[in-house]
């Protein structure tokens, strides 16, 4: 008796022993189960076997309304088979395999041509898309490499669990652990073999970006530094011109040269460097040339005048002008010359005074009108002194010899200084041109006109300034005429007659004082 009760008693401890050692398997495996949760992998198996799964219902449904058996549940029937129907299309895309979509390669993208400064960004772009499709094709084989190694400890727990406890559900647990890690493994073996390929294939798009990124970002740099030694270059000589040239009227053509060749060399060099066949360009640019020469005439033919201006120095900026346009005149102070047109501020001068009575204007010259227009420089070669004259009308009883003495006599006493500067720069002048009379002393000449004599005295006054000598002369002429009793200024005259009557006639003569414009 004590030995049958101490054999229950050892089979007792036994199965006790088992039931823990069950109890801590079952629990192993919820953890690992846990861990498996959110797997992408398991879940497109999931997937998979839901879609098996739904094609044996389907079957099985079918079968039964073939059947017969269940006519009163026929529409109920019917509307399971559309279900189905609808979700194994849902889930068409694992007929034939669980990890189709997840071990399919991505294609690459065509590789970014990096050609210019701008793609360089596009290029930082391409590459950084090429590695997180390397990072996250590496992270879903990651993501497989876990899961098989889980399923491995998962199998191993479900075998010691069968062999404790050889149940007909452990056993159907275990062969479908078995079946899943056989898939699992053939899409390691298969991940691994695509992924080698792809990373193969990844890594020389990678590469040949990298390369062509690093090749453009050198030939940036050179260009720019390039680019920054030609503007270096262009401040030098700003400065040794402004250093040497003490004109500033000179320096700043200079000036305005030099930014134009920085600019024409600056435009050549990003040319020649971003277009590949430059020979193209310059056929292309040749024929585009023609055409725009037609259709551009005008600008064509003020950028030729501006390298006229510049190169054959007729004007320059302080300059006084006068442009003749239409009939009309303009006088003024050239202020900017550009490549397509010569700027000027209109002055006070006789020109405003008699004819346009306004003044202050600026008044935009295309360069193309020194082909076509009267262009007047008072201040040519450094001349600051030009012509200026005044007419006064004597009577015919005047002394008018006295009258042309005092009057080139004021002429020449406020003058003086004009004069003598006109010489200075007339001699000047005779080393460029063929000039005849260099005499710049006062003149004066009379003339016979119908209301008198008319005197006219012609000085040297300033280019810049002709009005105000001009004024101070008149003045003084009026106030020394007037002094002589001898002199009298003329006037027009008028005589008029009136008839009162047939037999008798009434002379009255009328002076009526008419206003000299001249």
């Amino acid at each position: 008796m004590s030995k049958i009760l101490w054999i229950l008693i050892f089979f007792a401890s036994v199965l006790a022993g088992n039931q823990s050692q069950i109890l801590t398997i079952n629990d192993n495996i919820n953890r690992l189960d846990a861990t498996l949760k959110g797997n992408i992998w398991l879940i497109k198996y999931a997937n998979y076997n839901t879609y098996q799964n739904l094609l044996l219902e389907l079957e099985q449904v079918q079968n039964q309304l073939k059947n017969g058996k269940f006519e009163q549940n026929k529409d109920e029937l019917n509307s399971r088979v559309s279900s189905l129907k609808e979700q194994i299309e849902l889930l068409k895309e694992y007929e034939r395999s669980p990890f189709q979509s997840m071990l399919a390669v991505p294609e690459i993208e065509e590789e970014y041509k990096i050609t210019n400064p701008i793609a360089i960004i596009g290029g930082f772009s391409y590459l950084k898309r090429l590695k997180g499709q390397k990072s996250e094709y590496y992270s879903r084989l990651a993501q497989l490499e876990v899961a098989v190694d889980i399923l491995s400890k998962k199998q191993n727990l479900l075998q010691e669990l069968y062999d404790l406890n050889k149940t007909a559900a452990n056993y159907a647990n275990l062969v479908e652990i078995n079946r899943t890690l056989n898939e699992f493994n053939i899409a390691k073996e298969i991940a691994a073999t695509t992924f080698g390929v792809y990373q193969t294939r990844l890594d020389e798009a990678i590469s040949r970006s990298t390369d062509s990124l690093t090749s453009q970002i050198k030939e940036t740099l050179t260009i720019f530094f390039t680019i920054i030694i030609v503007i270096l270059i262009g401040f030098l000589l700003k400065f040794t011109a402004k250093k040497y040239v003490i004109d500033n009227q000179k320096f700043y053509t200079i000036n305005k040269f030099i930014n134009v060749i920085n600019f024409t060399i600056i435009i050549f060099i990003l040319l020649f460097a971003y277009i590949e066949n430059v020979s193209y360009m310059v056929t292309i640019l040749g024929f585009a040339s023609a055409g725009l020469a037609i259709a551009m005439k005008d600008m064509f033919m003020s950028l030729l005048g501006w390298s006229v201006i510049i190169f054959g120095g007729t004007f320059h900026v302080g300059d006084r002008i006068r442009v003749r346009y239409q009939n009309g005149d303009y006088v003024g102070d050239i202020i900017d010359i550009s490549l397509l047109r010569m700027t000027i501020y209109e002055d006070i001068t006789l020109t405003t005074y008699k004819v346009n009575r306004r003044s202050g204007r600026i008044i935009f010259i295309p360069n193309n009108y020194i082909f076509t227009e009267l262009i007047a420089n008072y201040t040519h070669s450094g001349m600051k002194t030009v012509w200026d004259g005044i007419d006064i009308m004597l009577s015919f009883d005047s002394n008018h010899k006295k009258a042309m003495h005092i009057i080139k006599n004021i002429a020449r006493k406020y003058s003086k200084g004009y004069t003598d500067i006109a010489k200075q720069q007339m001699n000047k002048l005779r080393d460029q041109y063929n000039i005849k009379n260099t005499n710049v002393e006062p003149r004066i000449f009379s003339f016979f006109e119908p209301y008198g004599i008319n005197i006219s005295v012609w000085y040297m006054n300033n280019s810049y300034g002709t009005l105000a000598l001009r004024s101070t002369i008149s003045a003084e002429i009026i106030e020394a005429l007037n002094a002589e009793s001898d002199i009298k200024i003329a006037y027009p005259k008028q005589t008029l007659f009136i008839s009162r009557h047939l037999d008798t006639i009434q002379t009255q003569q009328l002076d009526i004082d008419k206003e000299n414009l001249d």
